[in-house]
């Protein structure tokens, strides 16, 4: 498959619905309603060694056209993270790129780092489709423990590695659904369990842009010693308002709601 925005996006939506099912599920529902499912964003998680960090997954995207659009930080959750637009066509999904900030954790969490940083080749980082390399190290339940009693963050990358975290509805261009309240409602009527940490829609129509999810759902996970069942991926929707001036939807981020969609891989209570 040659390189391509399309091809990307489609390798990562593959490897994505394998662990996170109802993703699928949810477009068919939708589908079947007479929707055309739009992508509004991807997430991609990493660590901030110099070999792993948000430059080795930007790059690919760079190379398609995209450019930085916007730059955060998550100071509750030690993160930086970046957003990037495709410079030509505003259709393409953005993508959203964090990375934990290992320095500022124990010395047993950053041991851990550095060992998988040391497991992935050189070459494995330089390809075009390392953001869909998926776990190329080893792990044992016990360092997942000891990550995710510091960062459920860093556990999750860890034990999931190269992958999109998220894909997420725009529900701007939904016909059927015009209000996020709505899209929550039919989900929940559906069975699917939605994030309510701060209540189900974070942000508002004042900030621009709203935003639910799913929870993730569960998966059987293989670490080095035993299987255990973890939290993997997410849905996410997505609404986003015109801005005052131009009339153009908002096409950035808002940290605090951001930093409870992160919330959407812990694990339901």
């Amino acid at each position: 498959m040659a390189l391509s925005v399309e091809s990307i996006f489609e390798t990562l939506w593959n490897q994505y619905i394998k662990i996170n099912p109802q993703a699928q599920k949810i477009q068919t529902l939708l589908q079947n309603r007479g929707e055309e499912v739009i992508n509004d964003h991807i997430a991609l998680r990493t660590f901030n060694t110099e070999k792993l960090g948000i430059p080795s997954l930007a790059k690919v995207f760079l190379k398609l056209g995209y450019e930085k659009a916007g730059e955060y930080d998550f100071e509750k959750k030690k993160l930086n993270a970046i957003h990037l637009q495709h410079s030509e066509n505003p259709n393409y999904p953005k993508v959203f790129i964090s990375e934990l900030r290992s320095e500022l954790f124990s010395d047993e969490t950053q041991q851990i780092i550095s060992d998988i940083d040391h497991q992935v080749d050189v070459e494995t980082v330089n390809d075009d489709l390392f953001v869909a390399s998926g776990r190329s190290w080893d792990l044992s339940f016990e360092q997942y423990i000891q990550l995710l009693r510091e960062s459920e963050y860093a556990a999750w990358t860890a034990a999931f590695g190269y992958r999109a975290n998220h894909f997420t509805v725009s529900l701007n261009h939904l016909t059927t659904f015009f209000m996020l309240e709505d899209l929550n409602s039919f989900l929940l009527e559906n069975g699917f369990v939605l994030n309510e940490v701060s209540g189900l829609i974070k942000g508002t129509p004042a900030q621009l842009l709203e935003q639910s999810s799913t929870m993730a759902a569960p998966v059987n996970m293989q670490f080095d010693n035993a299987n255990h069942v973890i939290p993997g991926c997410f849905y996410e929707f997505a609404k986003r308002y015109p801005l005052p001036d131009s009339g153009k939807l908002y096409q950035g981020f808002i940290a605090a709601s951001a930093d409870k969609i992160f919330e959407s891989t812990h694990t339901a209570k």
